[in-house]
């Protein structure tokens, strides 16, 4: 007969190829990572020297960096636009009528899309004369001609809400099938009951919906979260850290592997962004988590 302590070892030994990969590619480059903050690194002949606070205390002064991070701060905005949106489209497609599954299939074919194809695109709808400019100037919100023209990437002050336009696009979808998977796990003689009482679309979606998917909404925001705050590839497709764009992540790469090729200095922001990434999950948890 199996002790527990065989059943222990079995559990372990399933475990063991998940726990192997996530110390090669998780756990080791972020002690690596960390380990790195605190040294002046030579690419040419792989050494390290220690420096103390060095690196954190030159960020901490940098204006660039303040930039940087004020920008991240800034991206978050995308956060709970795109997840009420997702919620709300969840709840329209989980509805059982004719092409709905090919409305599922519209709304997430831009998150299997390859970033650098439908960055091609939407540089050229944000482009002078392009799509948003032409669609703008046909609703006569803009003038006609040269005047309704904007450079919607290249201009400092709405740039970066541009990039969150993009990100809003690619990212719906992918929350929207999360979202979609908590809404069907809800029983239906609930909503059948509160029909039966005399509660409106809206009652029912705020006082029934939103409570019942709650665990998916601290899933969604926690993972929207993180990936505000590590916006990097929108920023290099469409800016290339350009017009006030410069996100912490995309200053982590420039760093390390820019002109300065200075990898402390890049190691010590990315832990700030983690940092700050821990301090928000943080949040999110307290908020949306069971308060039992």
């Amino acid at each position: 007969m199996k002790t527990s302590s065989s059943y222990t070892a079995i559990a372990y030994l399933f475990l063991a190829p998940a726990l192997i990969l996530m110390g090669i590619f998780t756990f080791w480059p972020v002690g690596f990572n960390t380990y790195l903050a605190f040294q002046d690194y030579s690419l040419a002949d792989g050494t390290s020297t220690w420096n103390n606070f060095a690196h954190f205390k030159y960020i901490a002064g940098e204006e660039l960096f303040h930039n940087a991070l004020k920008n991240s701060v800034l991206y978050l905005l995308i956060v709970p636009v795109i997840q009420l949106s997702a919620l709300i489209v969840a709840k329209l497609v989980n509805n059982k009528l004719p092409a709905m599954t090919f409305f599922r299939a519209v709304y997430y074919i831009p998150v299997i899309t390859a970033i650098s194809i439908a960055a091609v695109v939407w540089s050229n709808v944000y482009k002078y004369d392009g799509l948003l400019s032409w669609f703008l100037q046909a609703l006569h919100i803009l003038p006609q001609g040269q005047d309704g023209q904007i450079d919607w990437l290249g201009n400092p002050h709405i740039a970066l809400y541009m990039v969150m336009l993009f990100t809003f696009w690619k990212g719906i979808g992918y929350y929207m099938v999360l979202y979609l998977a908590g809404l069907q796990a809800i029983p239906a003689e609930v909503e059948e009951a509160a029909i039966l009482d005399g509660a409106n679309v809206f009652q029912r979606f705020w006082k029934i919906t939103v409570p019942m998917v709650k665990p998916t909404i601290l899933l969604c925001t926690l993972l929207c979260t993180i990936a505000a705050m590590k916006a990097f590839q929108e920023v290099v497709v469409l800016t290339k850290g350009q017009s006030d764009t410069y996100t912490a992540l995309f200053y982590v790469y420039d760093q390390g592997f820019g002109s300065n090729h200075n990898f402390g200095r890049a190691a010590a922001a990315g832990v700030v962004v983690t940092f700050f990434c821990m301090i928000l999950a943080i949040i999110q948890f307290r908020f949306f988590g069971d308060k039992k």
